[in-house]
């Protein structure tokens, strides 16, 4: 594998800076799920079905996938600062593309652009963990980690609220202008960052599955997480559709409504970090997977419908919040080498 990458002193690791940081991975990664929330209206402007409005996420999911795998290795390449800022772009213009688009066919490929694009938290949140002491790594990631899964959650309540009142384009405008003002801010805000290896981007893509297969350790830690994340990203896609549905006939406000319940669960992974740094990852992985299952129990009263049912789609919504950040946070740590310095941004993802 490659070096890791030559970064400033731990010392500058400062707290705006890792405000900013946080702040830069919540929106960047809310271009990936705000549509989520937007579905119903797509198809109702669009004059298409619901399920083919949904193909809408499905591929800004599948673009985001690609971007962790295809992209992502680049931060091992590129100094952190360019890339960024370059990520940051290429999502601006993709999400303008999406706010103009004619029929679905052109919005699912925005989309799916975007979600490519949008891969910024996974190239800051290494850098971060490799600024950081190793005894402050956990926090540092669990307050990285709280701005993403903030961002993810928060995206649903921007865009369903502002989407009832100016149509579904107008989040996708909003987006736009957030992350062109990010992009100029992160230019000049992120630390000098060297590159950590000259080797060809072929190869690198290659060290990403030999690690998969020598890593024990890294494959529990994937395999973890992409049970936890598929259901957490399916119950989301299905909540829009179920609340708006037959059996509520809420509008998308609705959606943002509980979404905001759920975005209270951010503060719970600054916790999970100290946890994780002081006992391991190992006591606090188990956990959250009991409450991901326990979350799935409490949808299930979701079908009772009225305000028992609203009730219980939204604590179940929120222990499932809670148990897919803490347990990123855990993995997180699991999945990193114990050096100081980060490991190449192509070994690290979530």
């Amino acid at each position: 594998m490659s070096n890791s990458p030559s970064l400033l002193p731990s010392s500058t690791l400062s707290r705006p800076l890792i405000l900013l940081s946080a702040i830069a991975c919540g929106i960047a990664v809310a271009n990936v799920y705000f549509p989520q929330a937007l579905s119903p209206l797509i198809a109702d402007d669009l004059h298409v079905t619901s399920s083919s409005a949904a193909l809408v996420v499905t591929c800004a999911q599948l673009g985001y996938a690609s971007g962790i795998f295809l992209v992502v290795p680049l931060g091992d390449r590129l100094r952190h600062r360019g890339l960024v800022t370059t990520l940051l772009l290429l999502t601006c213009a993709g999400l303008v593309l999406a706010a103009t688009a004619p029929s679905l066919p052109v919005l699912a490929i925005a989309c799916a652009l975007v979600g490519l694009a949008t891969v910024v938290p996974q190239i800051l949140i290494p850098m971060a963990a490799g600024l950081a002491a190793p005894e402050r790594r956990g926090a540092v990631t669990g307050t990285l980690l709280s701005g993403l899964i903030g961002g993810i959650l928060l995206a649903r309540t921007f865009s369903g609220t502002l989407g009832q009142w100016l149509g579904w384009r107008a989040p996708f405008l909003v987006a736009a202008a957030l992350a062109l003002v990010l992009a100029l801010v992160m230019a000049a805000a992120l630390p000098r960052t060297a590159p950590s290896t000259r080797q060809p981007y072929v190869k690198l893509l290659a060290s990403c599955v030999h690690m998969l297969r020598a890593e024990p350790l890294l494959r529990r830690s994937c395999q973890y997480q992409a049970l936890v994340f598929a259901a957490f990203s399916a119950a989301w896609t299905a909540l829009a559709l179920f609340v708006t549905g037959p059996r509520y006939h809420l509008g998308t406000q609705a959606v943002g409504v509980i979404a905001l319940v759920g975005a209270a669960s951010m503060f719970a992974t600054p916790v999970a970090g100290r946890r994780t740094d002081r006992h391991g990852p190992d006591a606090v992985s188990p956990v959250c997977m009991t409450a991901a299952v326990a979350a799935g129990l409490l949808l299930l009263t979701g079908t009772l419908g009225g305000v028992a049912g609203l009730v219980g789609l939204g604590a179940g919504m929120l222990l499932l919040d809670v148990a897919v950040q803490s347990g990123q946070v855990a993995n997180q740590p699991a999945s990193s080498p114990c050096a100081p310095r980060p490991a190449p941004a192509s070994t690290r993802r979530t």
